[in-house]
C-alpha cells in the first residue's frame, strides 16, 4: 500500500471541503425556491419560460439534486452533469441583464454568479469523469 504524502493529504482534504461547499450551496440556493415556489414560477413565467408551473419546480428539484450529489459524492457524473446542464441553460435566458429594461444590477450578479458556479460545475465535471477512468 502506497502512503500519502502531507501534500496530498491535504490537497485531498481541501478539494472535498470545496466540494461540499460548493454543493451544499447549490443544494440551500435551489431549496430557497421551493420555499416560494409561487413567486418562483412567476418569475420564470416573467423570462417566458413554457409551462413554469412545471419547468421552475422541476429544475428547483434538479438542482438540490446535483447539489446533494456534489456534496456527497453520489452519482457524481449524473450530478455534476445536471448541474452544468442547468447553469448553461438559465444562466443566458433568466438573467439576460443585456436585456434589462429596468435597470441591469439584479441580473447581472447573478449572469456572473451563476457564470463562477458553471466553472466549478465544469470542474466537478472533470474530476466525476477522470475519477471513473482511475
Amino acid at each position: 500500500m502506497e502512503e500519502q504524502t502531507d501534500t496530498e493529504t491535504t490537497t485531498g482534504h481541501l478539494y472535498r471541503l470545496g466540494r461540499v461547499l460548493f454543493g451544499a450551496g447549490l443544494a440551500f440556493q435551489a431549496s430557497e425556491d421551493f420555499r416560494d415556489m409561487d413567486d418562483t414560477v412567476e418569475y420564470a413565467r416573467s423570462e417566458g419560460v413554457p409551462v413554469p408551473e412545471l419547468f421552475a419546480p422541476f429544475a428547483s428539484g434538479m438542482m438540490v439534486f446535483a447539489g446533494l450529489g456534489i456534496a456527497l459524492w453520489r452519482l457524481p457524473r449524473l450530478a455534476t452533469g445536471a448541474a452544468v446542464a442547468f447553469l448553461l441553460t438559465v444562466t443566458p435566458t433568466m438573467h439576460d441583464f443585456w436585456n434589462a429594461e429596468d435597470g441591469p444590477k439584479g441580473d447581472r450578479l447573478a449572469f456572473f454568479g451563476n457564470l463562477a458556479m458553471l466553472g466549478g460545475a465544469i470542474a466537478f465535471l472533470h474530476r466525476a469523469y477522470q475519477s471513473q477512468r482511475e
